[in-house]
Protein backbone atom coordinates (compact mmCIF):
# COMPACT_ATOMS: atom_id res chain seq x y z
CA UNK A 1 0.00 0.00 0.00
CA UNK A 2 2.74 2.31 1.65
CA UNK A 3 4.72 1.76 -1.68
CA UNK A 4 1.99 2.28 -4.53
CA UNK A 5 1.85 -0.90 -5.72
CA UNK A 6 -1.89 -2.60 -6.14
CA UNK A 7 -3.61 -3.96 -2.85
CA UNK A 8 -6.60 -4.99 -1.30
CA UNK A 9 -7.82 -2.70 1.25
CA UNK A 10 -11.08 -4.35 1.95
CA UNK A 11 -10.05 -8.46 2.41
CA UNK A 12 -11.02 -11.09 5.05
CA UNK A 13 -7.46 -11.96 5.28
CA UNK A 14 -5.61 -8.58 5.89
CA UNK A 15 -7.08 -7.84 9.80
CA UNK A 16 -3.47 -5.43 9.85
CA UNK A 17 -5.48 -2.90 7.52
CA UNK A 18 -8.70 -3.40 9.17
CA UNK A 19 -7.69 -2.90 12.56
CA UNK A 20 -5.87 0.22 11.79
CA UNK A 21 -8.66 1.80 9.63
CA UNK A 22 -10.67 0.86 13.16
CA UNK A 23 -8.69 2.49 14.92
CA UNK A 24 -8.49 5.38 12.72
CA UNK A 25 -12.59 5.54 13.04
CA UNK A 26 -12.44 5.55 16.87
CA UNK A 27 -9.77 8.15 16.92
CA UNK A 28 -12.04 10.62 14.69
CA UNK A 29 -14.98 9.63 16.53
CA UNK A 30 -13.99 10.56 19.80
CA UNK A 31 -12.32 14.10 18.04
CA UNK A 32 -15.01 14.58 16.41
CA UNK A 33 -16.89 14.34 19.92
CA UNK A 34 -15.19 16.69 21.95
CA UNK A 35 -16.61 20.34 22.42
CA UNK A 36 -15.26 23.61 21.34
CA UNK A 37 -13.51 24.14 24.85
CA UNK A 38 -11.65 20.42 24.62
CA UNK A 39 -8.43 22.06 23.17
CA UNK A 40 -5.74 19.89 25.12
CA UNK A 41 -7.95 16.68 24.26
CA UNK A 42 -8.34 17.40 20.88
CA UNK A 43 -4.36 18.26 20.43
CA UNK A 44 -4.04 14.79 22.40
CA UNK A 45 -6.25 13.02 19.68
CA UNK A 46 -4.42 14.12 16.97
CA UNK A 47 -0.96 13.69 18.23
CA UNK A 48 -2.07 10.03 18.53
CA UNK A 49 -4.02 9.82 15.16
CA UNK A 50 -1.13 11.18 13.10
CA UNK A 51 2.00 10.24 11.86
CA UNK A 52 3.65 13.42 12.96
CA UNK A 53 2.48 16.93 14.25
CA UNK A 54 3.81 20.18 14.72
CA UNK A 55 2.89 22.76 17.12
CA UNK A 56 -0.54 24.75 16.78
CA UNK A 57 -2.13 22.44 15.22
CA UNK A 58 -5.86 22.68 15.21
CA UNK A 59 -8.69 20.50 13.05
CA UNK A 60 -12.46 21.98 13.27
CA UNK A 61 -14.73 18.85 13.43
CA UNK A 62 -16.01 17.02 11.74
CA UNK A 63 -12.71 15.36 10.37
CA UNK A 64 -12.01 11.77 8.46
CA UNK A 65 -9.29 9.71 7.47
CA UNK A 66 -8.24 6.30 6.41
CA UNK A 67 -5.20 5.68 8.83
CA UNK A 68 -4.23 9.01 10.22
CA UNK A 69 -0.53 7.63 10.57
CA UNK A 70 0.02 8.30 7.16
CA UNK A 71 -0.51 12.10 7.87
CA UNK A 72 2.15 14.35 8.65
CA UNK A 73 1.64 18.33 9.46
CA UNK A 74 3.72 21.45 10.15
CA UNK A 75 3.69 23.66 12.62
CA UNK A 76 0.31 26.30 12.61
CA UNK A 77 -1.96 24.08 11.02
CA UNK A 78 -5.32 24.68 10.82
CA UNK A 79 -8.15 22.82 8.80
CA UNK A 80 -11.80 24.20 8.61
CA UNK A 81 -15.03 22.07 8.88
CA UNK A 82 -15.16 18.74 7.09
CA UNK A 83 -11.77 17.89 5.98
CA UNK A 84 -11.43 14.10 4.86
CA UNK A 85 -7.73 12.93 4.28
CA UNK A 86 -7.88 9.15 2.56
CA UNK A 87 -3.90 8.60 3.39
CA UNK A 88 -3.50 5.01 2.05
CA UNK A 89 0.08 6.73 1.17
CA UNK A 90 1.80 9.82 3.01
CA UNK A 91 0.41 13.12 3.09
CA UNK A 92 2.88 15.63 4.07
CA UNK A 93 1.72 19.12 4.59
CA UNK A 94 3.97 22.21 5.60
CA UNK A 95 4.19 24.84 8.18
CA UNK A 96 1.56 27.49 7.99
CA UNK A 97 -1.27 25.92 5.78
CA UNK A 98 -4.65 26.43 5.76
CA UNK A 99 -7.33 24.62 4.34
CA UNK A 100 -10.81 26.45 4.38
CA UNK A 101 -14.35 24.24 4.88
CA UNK A 102 -14.80 21.05 2.55
CA UNK A 103 -11.31 19.97 1.34
CA UNK A 104 -10.34 16.72 0.31
CA UNK A 105 -6.98 15.31 -0.05
CA UNK A 106 -7.26 12.00 -1.85
CA UNK A 107 -3.94 9.45 -2.24
CA UNK A 108 -5.99 6.79 -2.94
CA UNK A 109 -6.59 5.26 -6.59
CA UNK A 110 -8.41 2.45 -8.77
CA UNK A 111 -7.72 0.83 -11.69
CA UNK A 112 -9.49 2.31 -14.83
CA UNK A 113 -9.65 -0.54 -16.68
CA UNK A 114 -13.27 -2.21 -14.99
CA UNK A 115 -11.59 -5.98 -14.65
CA UNK A 116 -9.10 -4.84 -12.63
CA UNK A 117 -11.24 -1.98 -10.84
CA UNK A 118 -13.79 -4.89 -9.83
CA UNK A 119 -11.32 -7.07 -8.07
CA UNK A 120 -11.59 -4.13 -5.73
CA UNK A 121 -7.82 -3.43 -6.07
CA UNK A 122 -6.72 -0.05 -5.44
CA UNK A 123 -2.87 1.84 -4.67
CA UNK A 124 -2.07 5.08 -3.51
CA UNK A 125 0.39 7.97 -4.55
CA UNK A 126 1.60 10.43 -2.20
CA UNK A 127 0.21 14.13 -1.74
CA UNK A 128 2.82 17.20 -0.96
CA UNK A 129 1.86 20.49 0.47
CA UNK A 130 4.20 23.05 0.82
CA UNK A 131 4.90 25.50 3.29
CA UNK A 132 2.63 28.72 3.67
CA UNK A 133 -0.34 27.36 1.58
CA UNK A 134 -4.00 27.89 1.47
CA UNK A 135 -6.36 25.96 -0.04
CA UNK A 136 -10.15 27.08 -0.87
CA UNK A 137 -13.40 25.59 0.06
CA UNK A 138 -14.31 22.45 -1.58
CA UNK A 139 -10.75 21.54 -2.94
CA UNK A 140 -9.68 18.41 -4.00
CA UNK A 141 -6.77 17.06 -4.55
CA UNK A 142 -5.95 14.04 -6.39
CA UNK A 143 -3.22 11.02 -6.01
CA UNK A 144 -0.13 12.25 -6.49
CA UNK A 145 -0.07 15.85 -6.25
CA UNK A 146 2.66 18.31 -4.81
CA UNK A 147 1.76 22.31 -4.33
CA UNK A 148 4.50 24.38 -3.69
CA UNK A 149 5.58 26.91 -1.13
CA UNK A 150 3.40 29.85 -1.02
CA UNK A 151 0.76 29.17 -3.23
CA UNK A 152 -3.25 29.37 -3.05
CA UNK A 153 -5.80 27.06 -4.63
CA UNK A 154 -9.10 28.82 -5.65
CA UNK A 155 -12.38 27.11 -3.87
CA UNK A 156 -14.49 24.58 -5.75
CA UNK A 157 -10.75 23.53 -7.52
CA UNK A 158 -9.88 19.65 -8.13
CA UNK A 159 -6.00 19.57 -8.58
CA UNK A 160 -5.42 17.12 -10.64
CA UNK A 161 -1.21 17.94 -11.46
CA UNK A 162 1.09 19.53 -9.89
CA UNK A 163 1.05 23.06 -9.08
CA UNK A 164 4.44 25.21 -8.48
CA UNK A 165 4.92 27.79 -5.71
CA UNK A 166 4.21 31.60 -5.46
CA UNK A 167 0.93 31.10 -7.32
CA UNK A 168 -2.54 31.77 -7.80
CA UNK A 169 -4.23 28.64 -9.13
CA UNK A 170 -8.04 27.78 -9.77
CA UNK A 171 -10.36 25.75 -11.73
CA UNK A 172 -11.43 21.96 -12.97
CA UNK A 173 -8.76 20.89 -13.59
CA UNK A 174 -6.85 23.47 -11.64
CA UNK A 175 -4.51 25.65 -13.47
CA UNK A 176 -1.77 28.79 -12.84
CA UNK A 177 -4.16 31.88 -13.18
CA UNK A 178 -1.20 33.85 -12.17
CA UNK A 179 2.39 34.41 -9.59
CA UNK A 180 1.75 36.05 -6.50
CA UNK A 181 4.15 39.03 -6.19
CA UNK A 182 5.18 40.21 -3.00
Amino acid sequence: MLAGKPYLAYTEDDLTLFNERQNARRLTRLYNATTEEEFDRRAEILRELFGAIGDECYIEPSFKCDYGYNIKVGNNFYANFDCVILDVCEVNIGNNAFLAPGVHIYTAAHPLEAEARNTLSEYGKPVTIGNSVWLGGGVIILPGVTIGDRTVIGAGSVVTKDIPSGVVAAGNPCRVVKPIVN
